[in-house]
């Protein structure tokens, strides 16, 4: 009887355990970057997979990150926001407050004349660039 008691009481220990390790895998862990695909000299968590891209806005070209636990009305995580400025981005400000609306935050980030606005959402974040600056860059640099 009291076998049978412990072997259940492990079970429902060793079900506890996957069920919370589970759980805690939603959240981003801000350790690893890669290039967004419209900047690559913009980071982005390596665990944010870019589900939409699009091409045939005439003003940003636009890239949208899914990436489970962020939270957009809270401000960027601390460890992107550091991470952000260690590839030598340097946010905008904009009359010393953040664009902030319901479920999304705003955030501009400039670069040698570049400019990028990435805007958190639940779930997901947006990183955009304006065309015109993009492509006046992209010329000034050419050969």
């Amino acid at each position: 009887m009291r076998a049978l008691v412990r072997v259940r009481m492990l079970l429902i220990l060793c079900l506890s355990v996957i069920w919370l390790s589970a759980c805690g895998s939603n959240q981003p862990s801000w350790k690893t970057y890669e290039g967004a695909q419209n900047e690559k000299s913009f980071p982005v968590p390596k665990e944010a997979n870019s589900s939409d891209r699009t091409t045939t806005n005439a003003a940003m070209d636009y890239v949208r990150y899914s990436l489970p636990g962020l939270k957009g009305e809270k401000p960027i995580p601390d460890p992107y926001y550091k991470e952000i400025e260690a590839w030598g981005w340097q946010e905008e400000e904009q009359n010393d407050q953040k664009e902030q609306s319901g479920s999304e935050s705003s955030y501009t980030f400039m670069k040698e004349g570049r400019i990028i606005h990435l805007t958190l959402h639940n779930g997901y974040f947006i990183v955009m660039v304006p065309k015109e600056k993009k492509e006046a860059v992209l010329e000034i640099g050419a050969p």
